[in-house]
């Protein structure tokens, strides 16, 4: 086909629908009604941007909120290490005030004196068994370098390696040794 052949089906195919004796720039009607409510190219553009700023907003509002969420979270940290032992230390105050009570009696014989003492240590063991402070009193056993710090090894007849005098108490928190407890060793006799 001639490229003239071809402008007239091109013509004919625009005008196809159309009522005898109209014109395109003619048209009217709900074909002309729609191309109206088809919004334009900057409208389009401005609803995006108004949509990306609320995202925007919302996404700084949520980034602070974790920053707050993460700020709280630091202080409540520092404030449980700071304050771990408060309550340690309030079971502790009685103690105190049972040594010092004691301290300041006059006329406190030699035995009251001793019972007076002694009660302030029960009080001070319960204090401990109640934060999980446990005795390591190691006498008679074998020797463990991790509870245990031998001082001397000293000939005896008991097996070598065993524990046979405590020289100071060692102490467990839970589970973890707080302090080893000072120990002398048995080493094996020289024949």
């Amino acid at each position: 086909m001639t490229e003239e052949q071809q402008r007239p089906s091109a013509e004919n195919q625009g005008q196809q629908g159309q009522a005898p004796g109209t014109q395109p720039e003619e048209a009217s009607g709900p074909a002309a009604a729609g191309t109206e409510s088809i919004p334009s190219l900057e409208e389009v553009l401005r609803q995006a941007e108004l949509k990306a700023q609320e995202h925007h907003d919302a996404w700084l509002r949520a980034k602070a909120e974790a920053d707050n969420i993460h700020k709280r979270a630091q202080v409540d940290i520092a404030n449980a290490h700071k304050y771990a032992t408060e309550n340690f230390a309030s079971d502790l105050l009685p103690v105190k005030d049972s040594l010092e009570a004691t301290l300041a009696a006059d006329n406190a014989t030699l035995e009251a004196l001793k019972s007076g003492v002694e009660l302030t240590l029960k009080q001070l063991s319960a204090v401990f068994e109640k934060a999980g402070l446990k005795e390591i009193n190691p006498a008679g056993e074998k020797f463990d370098p991790h509870r245990h710090q031998a001082i001397s090894m000293l000939p005896s007849d008991k097996e070598p390696n065993t524990v046979i005098n405590v020289l100071q108490k060692g102490y467990l928190l839970h589970d973890r040794v707080v302090r080893p407890a000072l120990v002398t060793v048995a080493s094996a006799k020289d024949a």
